[in-house]
């Protein structure tokens, strides 16, 4: 899909910047109008946080609508919800970042999900970073406590990962 998305604004990397700005923080297009889940986003704020006109918002949202399975999957965009991650040292979480050298890799949520459960961590929430989106992507994973040096040097093993940070 993204490929898709990419070939609509290529002419334009402003409005290229502003539909990935979209996917990315799961804001959706209906009609000529932005939303976080049920809630309005204006256009102008969206247009000053990635640095743009508000028209180019404006004709983002409209070449969006030009483009059936585009519009589609930009109207049924829905938020993930909050994260724990800038907060969880104050809840008591621990938090395990995975960068991969391989994002297509299959199974490193699942082994490194594994890991933690076999250190009886349970995973409060699990963030993953759409590798077509993200160019650095991530897994995230935070635990209902610390996560131990032990998890760490197991996680690192997993075939696909390239780096692990505690926090």
């Amino acid at each position: 899909m993204w490929e898709r998305i990419r070939d609509l604004f290529q002419a334009h990397p402003e409005r290229l910047q502003v539909a990935r700005f979209l996917l990315q923080n799961g804001l959706s297009v209906k009609g000529d109008k932005i939303y976080v889940n049920e809630v309005e986003v204006p256009t102008l704020k969206v247009a000053r946080v990635i640095g743009v006109d508000r028209r180019t918002v404006m004709e983002t949202i409209r070449g969006i609508s030009t483009n059936k399975e585009i519009k589609l999957v930009f109207s049924g965009l829905e938020s993930a919800g909050p994260s724990f991650r800038a907060v969880a040292k104050q809840m008591g979480l621990g938090v395990v970042e995975l960068a991969s050298n391989n994002a297509n890799e299959v199974g490193i949520l699942a082994n490194a999900a594994r890991v933690l459960a076999d250190h009886g961590i349970s995973i409060r929430q699990a963030l993953v970073d759409d590798h077509e989106l993200n160019p650095d992507p991530k897994l995230t994973l935070i635990g209902d406590r610390v996560i131990p040096g032990e998890a760490i040097q197991l996680i690192l093993k997993i075939r696909g990962v390239a780096k692990v940070s505690v926090s």
